[in-house]
This record gives structure tokens, sequence and C-alpha cells, in this order.
């Protein structure tokens, strides 16, 4: 019996993200580093030029349909977080975004991008209260098991919340890769 509970442990454990391929990296942001002013918002008392970055990924799982980007500081003072980017129905053979793609149409086509905590649909950089110290932004990349996000019979669209992306991606991630650069003001 002891020997099954281990083998069923290991078993487990070797789904789990702790054992994820998958990798994300990008020439505009430096994990641990701050934020340069490029991927920095540009209004609220904000000075950058709210340029998306650039995230290149590797090492997907096989039976992935899409891919998803969301970004978030979970220091931002409202009980929840806040969203700057969600990104989703990123076909499956795509391995990179360019810096910028959130405005400029560089996204592959069939991507939607949700809407962010900035009330818009595209991405808004960082830019914490003013001496509100250091602020986590996380870049995640999901491998999905699903080509097209629905919740239920309806299909996500750039209207949708993005809790309630976020949600539909944990429910069909297979893996993901994440990057975090910090800023502060």
């Amino acid at each position: 019996m002891r020997v099954l509970l281990i083998l069923t442990a290991i078993s487990f454990l070797s789904m789990s993200p702790a054992y994820a391929n998958m990798r994300v990296v990008s020439k505009d942001l430096v994990a641990g580093k701050s934020m340069a002013m490029d991927q920095v918002f540009d209004k609220f008392g904000c000075q950058g030029k709210n340029i998306s970055p650039e995230l290149a990924w590797s090492g997907a799982p096989q039976g992935t349909k899409s891919f998803a980007i969301m970004a978030y500081d979970p220091d931002a003072p409202t009980g929840s977080g806040w969203w700057h980017w969600v990104v989703f129905n990123i076909p499956a053979s795509t391995t990179k975004i360019l810096t910028d793609a959130s405005r400029n149409g560089g996204l592959p086509p069939g991507s939607i991008q949700g809407r962010t905590d900035f009330g818009t649909t595209t991405y808004g950089g960082a830019c914490p209260p003013l001496g509100h110290g250091v602020h986590h932004y996380q870049f995640i990349v999901y491998a999905l098991s699903v080509a097209r996000l629905t919740f239920g019979d309806t299909l996500l669209d750039s209207n949708t919340p993005a809790a309630m992306i976020g949600f539909v991606v944990h429910a069909n991630a297979l893996d993901s890769a994440s990057i975090e650069a910090t800023y502060k003001r």
C-alpha cells in the first residue's frame, strides 16, 4: 500500500507545473529587474511609452491547441491585483509575440485581446501608486488544450473581463511559463 501511495504521488508530481517544460524569455523584460520606460503606462501620472513587451516561448506540450498571455500585478492595492494585458486564442503555431504587438496589429490572426483593468483591450503598462513600493509584474504564457476559449457555449471576446478569461485559461491550461519584472514610482 505504501509503495502504491508513493508511486501515485510521484505520478501526480510529474504532471505538476514544477516539472513544466515551457520556458518564456523576453528581450524587453529582465526577470527580477525593473521594467524599462517603454513598458510603463503613459497615463495616471506615469510617463512611459506603454509598449507591450516581446515574449518568446518554447517547450509547449503535445496537444497544445492555442496560447494565452496574461500580465498581472498581484501587488496592486485593489484586493484582487490588476490585469495589465490579456491575449487569448493565439494560434498553436505561434512561439513569439513582437514588441508593441498589442497596438500595432502585430498579434497573430485570430488572437483576441480581452478587457484589462484599465478598461481597454490593449496592453496597459506598469503604473503603481506613487510611493507604494516595488510591484511585481507577471507575464505568463499558457499552453491551452482548446483552440478557442469558451465559457459554456459562449465564445469569449474582447469585451470579456480578464478575471473570466483567467478562469477559463486555468481550466484549460496544459502548461505555463512566466517572467516577472518589477517597477516602482
